[in-house]
């Protein structure tokens, strides 16, 4: 029977900020909350969260290891201007310009915290040219409102930055900023939750990894010191269920359960371990769909590369809107997934691991 889950959790981890390199705030809650659910824990010199739930089948029983990124697409600060005290951004993570125009923004400094807004040239003293011109993030700037001796005082080249939003349900949706990946890490946090008193044979390995969004190193560095016999990343992937997108272009549909991932950009998930996951799901009556999708990638990655090899696969959250401050995902499916990989670790001593 499926317990409804609690998003307060969820909303602390969207609303925190954290770019590549700087999930401080994110790490803190995720050790919080796993310290009291493992029997180890230990941060690693790049900042992943690495927590060790051993399970009863020995030495002999494999090493399964969750990967669930705490970074959030941001910006770091590359120029404060010394005449106006606007800032100009060097980004950390993959924008699409045309979502940044008037968004507002929390720029993190050694003194606190300041609101800015982004700024550009106001539409009407554009020339006809520069209409027909993409937004690009270098015409973009920070607006702080304050004078430029404050800025310069406060400001330092290398701060970071990212956009502000609320956490907020919305209908059958949970929508905020950062679900890529605060999600992922919600479902890995849930499942290795339910795994209180339960008795599985494998060793959970549950990482919550640092600088997805530049290049999978936080699961390159963590994959190569659990070495775990399999590995499942945890992330979102499109929903392109809105209006114009054909229905090859889906990829997901928001409410249709939980993903399963057969190919991205940067791996191809183990056969074995799909069919097996999707037979597990029918067995539950648990909602899924599968995913193949042709641009972008997870940890799954990086985990499949590491030492002589790992079988990985990746378990999604469709979600419409990706990388941007609207990130929309269905209750259901975030329910599917807590339930899919909670049934996963009872049962993934059995799953067949040749090819």
């Amino acid at each position: 029977m499926s317990v409804a889950l609690s998003f307060d959790l969820l909303k602390r981890l969207s609303e925190a900020a954290g770019v590549p390199g700087r999930e401080e705030a994110v790490r803190a809650i995720v050790v919080e909350e796993l310290k009291p659910l493992v029997d180890e824990l230990r941060v690693d010199k790049l900042g992943n969260v690495i927590a060790l739930k051993k399970g009863r089948g020995g030495p002999q029983a494999p090493k399964v290891m969750l990967a669930a990124h705490m970074d959030e697409i941001g910006f770091l600060v590359k120029h404060v201007d010394e005449k106006t005290g606007f800032l100009r951004l060097e980004p950390v993570g993959g924008f699409d310009a045309r979502v940044l125009l008037a968004q507002r923004v929390v720029v993190h400094t050694d003194s606190g915290e300041l609101i800015g807004a982004i700024g550009s040239k106001p539409v009407h003293v554009l020339t006809d040219e520069e209409r027909k011109k993409p937004v690009e993030i270098k015409d973009l700037f920070v607006d702080l409102g304050l004078p430029p001796e404050d800025v310069k005082a406060k400001v330092q080249i290398g701060d970071f930055v990212t956009l502000r939003q609320d956490f907020v349900r919305m209908g059958e949706l949970v929508s905020g900023k950062a679900l890529d990946d605060r999600v992922g890490v919600f479902v890995m946090l849930e499942a290795v939750r339910r795994l209180r008193g339960v008795e599985h044979q494998v060793d959970v390995y549950a990482v919550a990894t640092t600088q997805e969004e530049v290049g999978l190193r936080g699961a390159r560095v963590s994959g190569y010191g659990v070495s775990p016999d399999i590995g499942v990343a945890l992330d979102v992937t499109i929903a392109g269920d809105v209006p114009g997108a054909q229905e090859p272009e889906r990829v997901t549909q928001l409410g249709q359960g939980v993903a399963l991932k057969i190919k991205d950009s940067l791996s191809i998930s183990h056969p074995k371990l799909v069919r097996f996951l999707r037979k597990l799901a029918e067995e539950r009556g648990i909602p899924y769909q599968l995913e193949i999708l042709p641009r972008g990638g997870t940890d799954a990655g990086a985990l499949q590369l590491t030492k002589e090899g790992v079988a990985a696969v990746t378990l999604s959250i469709p979600t419409r809107y990706v990388h941007t401050v609207v990130e929309s995902a269905h209750v259901r499916d975030v329910q599917a997934a807590v339930e899919l990989l909670t049934a996963f670790l009872e049962r993934a001593h059995e799953a067949d691991l040749t090819l």
